[in-house]
């Protein structure tokens, strides 16, 4: 069973608000370790269905498990973060008057979620960790720099290391191009695709040539369902596909 080899399971899993089926019958599996991508119109169902798996929101019905094992819709938000599930938001969150280095300190030695604080010295592992967050993140020449005085991009980034300081099982990214030049853009992808090699990683996303550089295995979400599922290239030859987003 599909069920329980997936780090991450949907199934049947719908969501109204006022009469609105956000989410209809929504099935999805994402195995550890994948990247997948997200694509889909706007209303498509793709931000409710971040926010039924971080517990946001609750399903009407339907199943989401992590794990294989672990009903996330018996779980609140600050238990599935604790759970492993990180989610970078479309705008960056960072501390703008802290240095980078202070940013991911904060991360590092938070409880997972939003309450963060910064009273104990630091050890030699924990140095050597931000350290090697700062590499990963392209910021080492940025370490001391005030994060209010980082460009678009390197906030994300930072949010992106932030996140990975608190080691994650399983990311979830928004929009993570939006708003990037496209040396940002580019470096990005390469970014993801280092994350995913140790991390299970779902980007939702509008720039197709930015999925496309992520080379990994696409969802298209259509009226709150999944209208298909393959590579981009597979799923942009799809008539379906073309009628309801790419043709636009």
């Amino acid at each position: 069973m599909a069920r329980a080899t997936s780090q991450l399971y949907l199934d049947g899993v719908s969501v109204s608000f006022d009469g609105f089926k956000a989410l209809n019958e929504l099935s999805l599996t994402i195995d550890p370790g994948e990247m997948r991508a997200i694509i889909g119109p706007n209303g498509a169902g793709k931000t409710t269905m971040m926010d039924v798996i971080t517990g946001k929101t609750r399903p009407d019905t339907g199943e989401v498990f992590f794990n294989g094992t672990i009903d996330l819709t018996g779980e609140d938000e600050a238990a599935i973060a604790e759970l492993g599930i990180g989610r970078k938001f479309q705008k960056p969150t960072v501390f703008e008057s802290h240095t980078v280095w202070d940013n991911l300190e904060l991360a590092l030695k938070a409880p997972r979620g939003p309450f963060a604080t910064l009273f104990h010295s630091i050890t030699d592992a924990e140095a050597a960790r931000i350290g090697a967050l700062l590499e990963t993140i392209r910021l080492s020449s940025k370490r001391d720099e005030l994060a209010a005085n980082l460009s678009h991009g390197q906030k994300q980034w930072l949010e992106i290391g932030m996140l990975l300081a608190q080691d994650p099982k399983l990311l979830l990214v928004d929009e993570p191009a939006a708003g990037m030049t496209d040396a940002e853009t580019a470096e990005t992808a390469e970014l993801l695709k280092e994350i995913a090699m140790d991390h299970c990683v779902v980007v939702v996303e509008h720039d197709m040539d930015f999925v496309r550089a992520l080379g990994v295995k696409v969802t298209v979400l259509h009226e709150g369902s999944v209208l298909a599922e393959g590579s981009l290239d597979h799923v942009s030859a799809d008539e379906r596909v073309v009628e309801v987003y790419l043709g636009r």
